[in-house]
């Protein structure tokens, strides 16, 4: 479906390469926004909000690329050659990716091909759903006296399998957000358990920031069993979080109200 492209270049090619935050579309900067104004083709991702794309030009080229779970997703080396080419024959174009285009989003590749072509490229950062998701439901990362540091982990390494980094960030006493992790939950939680952390305050969020969000929220020891009941699955994006800042969520306070556990500390 690429394009070819040639030598011959049109006016001023440039690529702005822009993270439209974890899904409501009101989170975009304003930057973001005055990008999409200027474009002439915009390429845009499954997890961007499409009422994004009316701030365009009613001319622009709008094109979708890809579905992450889905048979219409389109490869990397393609959606590379797409932007470079829509670049080269129509002059702006605005890589469109949801969250932040440097946590697990695949910017730098993006902007380290379009510099093979000595194609002008601008960085517009997105909020990351690793901070904001939690964050929007009242789960601070970091909190005085409870956490003070935070690991942002993907569930998977490169080759597909359990990421090593988890077993370290299990023993500190960070919050730990692990993204594209779901299918792991499993996994996950027997690291914390083999190390004596069943009780630790966890959560569950899917969807986060959009009208069908979901959230469970629970120990080490039930939040697979909770996720189950709050019907959260792989149908859209969904972050995990592990760490005393969990309990911070009003929900926590509740059950440990009901059930009259003592205040956690890791």
């Amino acid at each position: 479906m690429a394009l070819t492209a040639t030598k011959k270049q049109y006016i001023d090619p440039k690529i702005t390469i822009v993270g439209a935050g974890p899904g409501d579309p009101d989170l975009i900067s304003v930057k973001g926004v005055n990008a999409l104004k200027e474009a002439n083709v915009i390429l845009y991702d499954a997890l961007v909000d499409e009422r994004l794309l009316a701030y365009a030009p009613q001319e622009c080229i709008k094109v979708y690329v890809g579905n992450p779970s889905g048979d219409e997703n389109f490869s990397q080396d393609v959606v590379n050659q797409l932007m470079v080419d829509y670049a080269l024959n129509f002059g702006c174009v605005v890589r469109l990716k949801g969250g932040d285009l440097f946590v697990f989003g695949r910017g730098y590749e993006e902007l380290n091909y379009a510099a093979s072509y000595s194609i002008e490229t601008e960085i517009i950062p997105g909020i990351s759903s690793a901070i904001s998701v939690p964050g929007l439901q009242g789960i601070p990362v970091t909190h005085r006296g409870i956490s003070e540091s935070l690991w942002i982990l993907s569930g998977n390494d490169s080759r597909g399998e359990l990421s090593p980094d988890l077993k370290d960030a299990a023993r500190s006493n960070a919050t730990v957000v692990v993204l594209l992790g779901f299918d792991r939950l499993s996994e996950i939680v027997s690291i914390y358990q083999s190390l004596g952390k069943g009780g630790l305050p966890a959560a569950v969020i899917q969807s986060g920031s959009m009208a069908n969000e979901k959230i469970a929220v629970g120990l080490v020891n039930t939040i697979a069993e909770v996720s189950e009941e709050k019907g959260i699955d792989n149908t859209g994006p969904v972050l995990l979080i592990f760490g005393s800042a969990v309990s911070l969520h009003h929900d926590f306070q509740r059950i440990r109200r009901f059930f009259e556990l003592p205040e956690y500390r890791d």
